[in-house]
């Protein structure tokens, strides 16, 4: 099986007495286009903060490309890209000046920085935008750079975190193509989004977290099989990533919706 890129025992966040994440393991391997889903508050966000040394966690570890992985392994962050939730922008400088900001930090050195500062631009359509400040860019286009300033150095392993949200048809299809690239030169990509969609057409394993805790994972045939052998018919359709999502986290078991008595 080789190294994994992503590996983690018994990860565990606590906020007081709340329990945000709860004793996760899961392994993602070199290569894989990872996506990491579950309902409002399980615990993604929170997991993917931890996974990148924004959080410390409470218990358990993390090894990054088989390193064991500490909020202070700086190094290890620069093999790594992030667009987190909340993006985290300078608002104050213009895109050219961030990602040249940005390619520093992760150590490109001043040449490289200029180069790919503007095949990035140019590749996110905001190379007419060179100008404009950030905090007056709408949250496409501020979402388009925050993905730019993810992979200004090449990252081996990158994290996102609904990168997709707010993003038009037209730039998300380029996206999807630029990190479809990126995988098949060896890159690692741990993706969380509400968009099931977009999970089962990039994503070729899935993890899915309930109220802080591992329900299920693994590839999305295994999944499929999975579901299916436990619904009555299932085995003649082909179920969609949504059906199997519904099912594992108990949104799917048949009881009625509940109604609003005004719009019923």
């Amino acid at each position: 099986m080789g190294t994994a890129a992503i590996e983690t025992v018994g990860l565990t966040r606590r906020f007081g007495a709340l329990t945000a994440v709860d004793d996760v393991s899961l392994s993602v391997a070199p290569g894989q286009f990872f996506g990491f889903l579950g309902p409002n508050g399980a615990g993604k966000s929170t997991t993917i903060k931890m996974l990148t040394g924004l959080l410390e966690p409470s218990a358990g570890s993390i090894a990054i490309l088989g390193q064991r992985f500490e909020a202070g392994s700086l190094e290890l962050k620069r093999q790594i890209g992030v667009v987190p939730e909340g993006m985290a922008l300078l608002g104050r400088l213009t895109a050219p000046e961030y990602l040249r900001f940005v390619g520093r930090m992760y150590g490109l050195d001043r040449a490289v920085t200029n180069q790919r500062t503007e095949e990035l631009l140019e590749f996110m359509q905001l190379a007419n935008e060179s100008k404009k400040l950030v905090t007056d860019f709408s949250h496409g286009m501020q979402k388009k750079l925050a993905l730019a300033a993810a992979v200004i150095h090449g990252p081996k392993v990158l994290f996102l975190d609904e990168p997709f949200e707010g993003v038009d048809a037209i730039a998300a299809g380029m996206l999807k193509a630029m990190l479809q690239g990126m995988i098949q030169r060896g890159a690692t990509i741990f993706l969380t989004t509400h968009v099931l969609e977009i999970v089962e057409r990039l994503c070729s394993h899935v993890a899915i977290i309930s109220q802080g805790r591992l329900v299920a994972n693994g590839s999305l045939e295994e999944l499929r099989a999975g579901v299916a052998s436990n619904l009555p018919g299932a085995q003649e359709q082909r179920l969609t990533l949504e059906e199997i999502f519904l099912s594992i986290v108990g949104a799917g078991g048949g009881e009625p919706a509940q109604e609003l008595s005004w719009l019923a």
